[in-house]
């Protein structure tokens, strides 16, 4: 197996010993910050309690609104001279977090997305085009410097202006794309508008991440592309991408231990959870100087995946993210996940790329209603046929979430298209009192 750096093969003992001596360290580096030499002291934590990766658990947990209280500097470990970078968070749940960054930090970043992305097969020899967006995001910088860190010719395409994107892969011979899934999919219906095949571009690999999707998402990029489409995930207040990536076996992603140490938690008693059980993932930095975070809570649900992999890498793995704990629908008293309905829809030869949740209040009573792109060759005249298609999907979708949606069939490309992260839920609740 090749491998980009040494830290990839470290056994369980040694990665453990390593985690040890890193998280003394970084307690002691946090220390030196305003938030947590003050949660230290009330909470009576000293570093030299601190010996050991288990002892973590004596740690407070780090929250966004702590982030959000704390704003701008209030984490800082370093003066604020010493930071070269500032990034923020998409606030996909509420305001954005700031996380500042050394030079030295941000060297560890891209050594760590050389490293995920040199996992899932990406060599030097190959062309890269970063499909993300630049700027506060992390997802653009953050791929675009490890995709050079690892000596790839990097194109920051950024988001958007589809046609370009697909000029580019074209006239540049793209062999390896970084993508968010729900664009890629968007990506291939301008495909079809310009009579084009995506399967006649040299591209090998794609890099898909930035927002929650499922296997079925996932077959459908590869059947489309005619690639191979690797999971990752990351988020700012962890750097962002690199913190855990799929290697070639596509079977869970390899959380860079040397660099972060897990927990995974039950997001309602807090306590730690079997290993396999879905819980919340909880993480601290382990080569941060600049603003080290000590058991960030991500909100994230996933679980470590039992046993090896057969790649030879000690690092354990992650499931995909099944959602975040704050993402859960409540409906008629059951609770729901997008990504339950996301997996009963891709599932569906019939159903198109794009989809919307809308929550509604009929009088006293909360009803979800999923609106389904369907592809042009099933959206036919005749009613119905596509009643019998309604019903089925409004049947799959009740076994899997046990309440019974109202569905409607709309038209392919009917339905808001968004170069970012894709907005799958809208809740009209409220307005509607």
């Amino acid at each position: 197996m090749e491998i980009f750096d040494s830290y990839e093969l470290l056994d369980r003992s040694d990665l453990e010993e390593l985690q040890a001596v890193r998280l003394k360290t970084t307690v002691y580096q946090a220390t030196a910050s305003n938030f947590y030499r003050n949660r230290l002291a009330r909470s009576g934590i000293k570093v030299a309690h601190i010996n050991h990766s288990r002892d973590i658990a004596a740690l407070p947990f780090t929250t966004k609104e702590d982030l959000r209280e704390h704003y701008p500097f209030g984490f800082l470990a370093l003066p604020r001279e010493k930071m070269v970078r500032l990034h923020a968070s998409s606030g996909t749940t509420g305001s954005s977090t700031v996380i500042l960054h050394t030079q030295n930090d941000l060297n560890v970043w891209a050594d760590l997305v050389a490293r995920s992305i040199h996992a899932a097969g990406v060599r030097s020899r190959d062309v890269f085009q970063n499909m993300s967006g630049y700027g506060l995001f992390t997802g653009g910088l953050g791929i675009h410097y490890g995709a050079e860190r690892l000596g790839c010719l990097t194109i920051p395409a950024g988001a958007g202006n589809s046609k370009r994107q697909i000029k580019m892969l074209e006239d540049f011979q793209v062999t390896v794309a970084h993508i968010i899934p729900s664009y890629a999919l968007h990506l291939s219906s301008v495909f079809d508008q310009l009579g084009l095949d995506p399967r006649s571009l040299h591209l090998r690999i794609m890099l898909i991440g930035a927002e929650p999707h499922t296997q079925e998402v996932r077959t459908r990029i590869q059947d489309i592309y005619g690639v191979k489409a690797y999971n990752s995930y990351g988020l700012s207040e962890m750097n962002g991408p690199g913190v855990a990536f799929e290697c070639v076996h596509q079977n869970g992603m390899h959380l860079w231990e040397d660099a972060y140490l897990g927990e995974i938690i039950d997001p309602v008693t807090l306590e730690p959870v079997p290993e396999g059980i879905k819980g919340e993932l909880v993480l601290t930095t382990l080569a941060r100087e600049g603003m080290p975070l000590l058991r960030y809570r991500t909100r994230d649900l996933t679980r470590f995946i039992p046993g090896e992999c057969p790649c030879g890498r000690r690092h354990r793995r992650i499931d995909r993210i099944a959602g975040r704990s704050d993402d859960m629908m409540v409906i008629k008293g059951v609770n729901v996940y997008p990504m339950q309905v996301e997996r009963v829809l891709m599932s569906i030869p019939e159903v198109g790329q794009n989809y919307l949740i809308q929550l509604e209040r009929e009088g006293y009573l909360d009803q979800m209603r999923v609106k389904v792109e369907i592809r042009d060759e099933y959206f036919v005249e005749d009613m119905r046929q596509l009643q019998k298609l309604q019903q089925k999907i409004a049947g799959l979708l009740r076994e899997e979430i046990l309440i019974s949606p109202k569905v409607d069939l709309v038209e392919h490309n009917s339905l808001p298209n968004s170069q970012g992260k894709a907005i799958r839920v809208v809740d009209t609740r409220n307005k509607q009192n």
